[in-house]
């Protein structure tokens, strides 16, 4: 539970997602694959990191949150609550009206996420009406101040235009708008600049950094880059073979002790040259056994 300053006093707040004791299992034709084993955390009003190579568990932790979990996937968890909702035991009704209003994720590629039939402006038009009572006068006003507040010039043009008519950057901008304009407490943002060059990942982070911080959000960012996950976020989860190995401060990343967060951060190229061959990952079969965090 983390805590805020009021008037000068401390008043706890509650967190917005409590995640305990999470487990994805897929039925295969050749047995049972864990993707998720005993994952636990609790998010606030902070950007947290997952962290971990492809296969650790990091996007099905996320999808399983949003009841997105591929045909053949079972979830289970101790608890698995969103503002004291319990999400495995809620019904459509209700995990519809909080997919978006409540918790939002952002894709990795908005080539696949948008619409191609349908222009921009609809797009991010329907997400809002979806959850609203509101005209579609107010929905094409609230709109345009969205693609206005994602920085992007012209907006009634890009509001008129198709999905193949927009460039990676401005894509994935639209698509921050889209999940944005419900005004969601919770954001899942499952790779949301790796298409994009170092230039333009940049421009989109600091794009939804802002509007994050604006409106007091909890943030899920998921991700394989250590550097970009220690610079944008306040706290990280490392993830491997679908468990937590370590938890720390984003502060604290270089002083983390699991030997596969020293591995990883041994991986990553320095630029003082210092280093005359990158170093090989070592993986101990061991570490799944004695799963442990540090904080």
């Amino acid at each position: 539970m983390s805590s805020i300053r009021r008037a000068g006093v401390s008043v706890a707040e509650s967190p917005l997602l409590c995640v305990e004791d999470l487990h994805v299992t897929y039925h295969t034709p050749t047995g049972m694959v864990q993707a998720v084993k005993g994952v636990s955390f609790e998010l606030g009003r902070e950007k947290l990191g997952i962290v971990g190579e492809s296969g650790s568990g990091k996007s099905q932790t996320g999808r399983a949150i949003l009841g997105l979990t591929s045909p053949g996937g079972e979830v289970q968890a101790r608890r698995l609550e969103f503002q004291g909702t319990n999400l495995l035991h809620a019904d459509r009704r209700t995990l519809r009206k909080i997919r978006g209003a409540g918790i939002s994720m952002i894709m990795q590629d908005p080539k696949y996420s948008l619409n191609p039939v349908m222009t921009v402006g609809k797009q991010i038009e329907e997400a809002f009406l979806i959850h609203s009572n509101d005209s579609k006068r107010e929905a094409y006003a609230r709109t345009l101040a969205m693609l206005r507040a994602v920085k992007i010039r012209e907006p009634e043009r890009v509001y008129r235009a198709y999905p193949h008519e927009v460039s990676g950057g401005m894509g994935q901008r639209i698509m921050i708008a889209m999940m944005m304009i419900p005004e969601p407490s919770i954001i899942i943002a499952d790779e949301p600049t790796s298409a994009l060059d170092v230039t333009v990942q940049l421009q989109v982070l600091a794009v939804l950094d802002d509007m994050i911080s604006e409106r007091g959000m909890g943030l899920i960012f998921i991700s394989h880059d250590l550097n970009l996950i220690a610079s944008f976020c306040d706290r990280i989860l490392i993830m491997y073979g679908g468990q937590v190995m370590e938890e720390c401060k984003a502060a604290d990343l270089q002083q983390a002790q699991h030997p596969y967060t020293r591995g990883l951060l041994g991986c990553l190229p320095r630029l003082d040259g210092s280093q005359k061959e990158l170093a090989v990952l070592q993986r101990d079969p061991a570490w799944l056994d004695t799963q442990g965090s540090t904080s």
